[in-house]
């Protein structure tokens, strides 16, 4: 690789970092602290119940408490969810998740679900029949058995006779997770057959807070025909409504760990359907299915059983469900992203290691080693390469002073030198290559499953998928002060300054390893950026999930280590020498016995 294309490579980097740290200060920067800013909010909601305005036409909501007081109700308790079902519609609207918080703070609400009409971003689930018939709606009062209480072993029957002679009743039954089952049955004692067809849907008024993160669909979500279907929410609207003819599958609506669907019999026709309506202003996202039309005759009976999850985007569960329901695709309400032939081995890994060492940051670095393991016959060669290129330094120099005019003589010679010598220059990306899928793989299990959402590490690290909590700024927390606060300069102090402990040991690593990599022309201006790169890259991956810096931490440590030996063995000249001998009042240009 000649002058030329080095500087050019190295110019094309520092631009590509610039450009990294430049979007992370002024576009994910002010996004992240808007998210956070929101999430507080929310759980702030949550827990102190405000009246909240409609900020589009003229509706006027009440507040959740309000909302949820507008219908008698039966009580839902299971050991994964808290809530109640309204009477007034038969809905499953009012739901918590036991098992997670809001926030990471103490006397944090319990995650949010559902929430009943009426209520800002309502959000729910509904079930019946339509058609030409007097049926159910959402202002219909059903009668439950008395003292009712919805658990996993007490289900609820509802009823409701609409005076013409059809008798509804709706069965709704919850396992010890996410999964009601409702069965939907109507008997008519009438004198004259009635036409009808039934239907499940999951309705949100509004959008959500979304994550500022390209790598999570948050949408619309399902399996129509065995194929699986994604629609964020940003195009949900703008592609208008969207239906299908399927056999079985699941039509539902995803957060980045929360997911509500509906699913019919597997082996049953129906017509799947995303649509968004505006009701007073607001837009309404609806995932439902519509059943196949049935006539009634006097004296029968019909029914429908239908599947409705409510819960949290637990890989193992979804699974269950999958396998024990027959459920197409349900597992990929998790996304697992374009590389999900690395995503999902490496999470069912980091699994493994999980139930050994019961923490999750112990599990990231047992993938490191392994992933280090599997890699290390290629690692060696190329660093065995580097080592000799390493030695072999002051030759080049010597060719490069022969012919101080002509660089493409320099190019030539240095060429046949390498190729006497077997040494290959491009050695040192044969390893780089394979990291960055492992990489860009592990950001992607970090950043979308729910297994890392607040996950602990040791010391200070209590949530592997968010940023190091620490910063240099305050001392590392021993100065009681918190720089998000500051006025004008808080966003840069708590952005791109924002440097914890795990970025900067992050940093030293990559400084440490470029400064073993052996170096490629003599022009100063190419040497200060490729020393000044280290830095730029601390201040861009400052803020990623910590989970994501100890890996890339512990990856190169173990790197390092391996290269030091081969560098040792070849008798090269690296940093780790020259500090060892400095320390021992020797010349550093000797290596330190190892």
């Amino acid at each position: 690789m000649d002058q030329n294309n080095t500087r050019n490579t190295v110019v094309f980097v520092v631009c590509a970092a610039v450009l990294m740290l430049l979007y992370q200060v002024f576009v994910m920067g002010p996004i992240t602290r808007k998210r956070d800013a929101e999430a507080q909010a929310h759980a702030a909601a949550v827990a102190a119940q405000p009246i909240a305005m409609a900020e589009a036409g003229s509706s006027i909501f009440v507040t959740r408490e309000q909302a949820v007081a507008q219908s008698p109700r039966v009580t839902i308790d299971t050991p994964a969810l808290q809530g109640s079902l309204a009477l007034k519609g038969g809905r499953l609207d009012d739901l918590y998740l036991k098992q997670y918080r809001e926030t990471l703070a103490k006397n944090a609400p319990p995650v949010e679900l559902f929430r009943p009409e009426g209520a800002k971003n309502a959000y729910f689930s509904d079930s019946g029949w339509t058609g030409p018939i007097q049926g159910p709606g959402p202002a219909t009062v059903w009668t439950a058995n008395p003292g009712a209480t919805l658990t996993p072993s007490t289900p609820v029957t509802l009823t409701w006779d609409n005076g013409q002679g059809l008798i509804f009743t709706r069965v709704i039954s919850v396992d010890q997770r996410y999964m009601f089952t409702v069965i939907n049955a109507v008997t008519n004692r009438g004198s004259t057959p009635v036409k009808l067809a039934p239907y499940a849907s999951v309705q949100r008024q509004g959008i959500p807070t979304l994550t500022p993160n390209w790598l999570v669909n948050e949408g619309a979500i399902g399996s129509l025909n065995g194929v699986l279907k994604q629609i964020a929410f940003k195009n949900w609207k703008k592609n208008g409504d969207q239906a299908a003819d399927t056999t079985g599958g699941y039509m539902g609506i995803t957060d980045k760990y929360w997911l509500a669907a509906v699913s019919p019999d597997q082996k049953e026709p129906v017509k799947g359907e995303f649509k968004v309506s505006n009701v007073n202003g607001a837009d309404v996202y609806e995932a439902d299915y519509v059943g196949q039309p049935r006539t009634l005759a006097p004296g029968q009976q019909t029914s429908e059983t239908t599947h409705v999850f409510g819960g949290a985007k637990q890989v193992s569960i979804l699974q269950d469900y999958e396998k024990t329901l027959n459920i197409p695709h349900f597992d990929d309400a998790v996304d697992w992203g374009w590389l999900w032939f690395l995503t999902r081995p490496m999470f069912f890994v980091l699994e493994i290691f999980f139930h050994l060492f019961g923490n999750f940051g112990l599990a990231i670095l047992g993938l490191t080693v392994v992933v280090k393991a599997l890699m290390f016959p290629l690692a060696n060669k190329s660093y065995e390469s580097m080592s000799k290129m390493k030695k072999l330094q002051p030759q080049i120099e010597e060719i490069k002073k022969r012919f101080p005019d002509d660089p493409a003589k320099q190019q030539q010679e240095t060429m046949a030198f390498y190729k006497t010598e077997r040494v290959n220059p491009l050695a040192g990306c044969i390893t780089m290559l394979p990291t960055i899928p492992v990489f860009y793989s592990l950001y992607t299990v970090l950043t979308v499953t729910i297994e890392m959402r607040q996950a602990p590490f040791f010391g200070w690290v209590h949530d592997l998928s968010a940023g190091d909590p620490t910063t240099f700024v305050n001392l590392f927390g021993l100065i009681p002060w918190n720089p998000a606060t500051t006025p004008l300069i808080g966003t840069f102090l708590d952005g791109p300054l924002h440097l914890g402990v795990w970025p900067l040991i992050y940093g030293f690593m990559m400084w440490l390893s470029t400064s073993m990599t052996p170096q490629q022309g003599t022009d100063p201006t190419q040497k200060i950026m490729m020393q000044v790169m280290p830095l730029m890259f601390v201040f861009i991956m400052g803020r990623y999930p910590a989970g994501l810096l100890i890996y890339w931490s512990w990856s190169q440590f173990l790197s390092i280590a391996q290269q030091y030996l081969i560098m040792h063995r070849y008798k090269a000249e690296n940093p780790i020498d020259g500090l060892i001998n400095r320390l021992r009042g020797k010349s550093a240009n000797v290596p330190a016995k190892a």
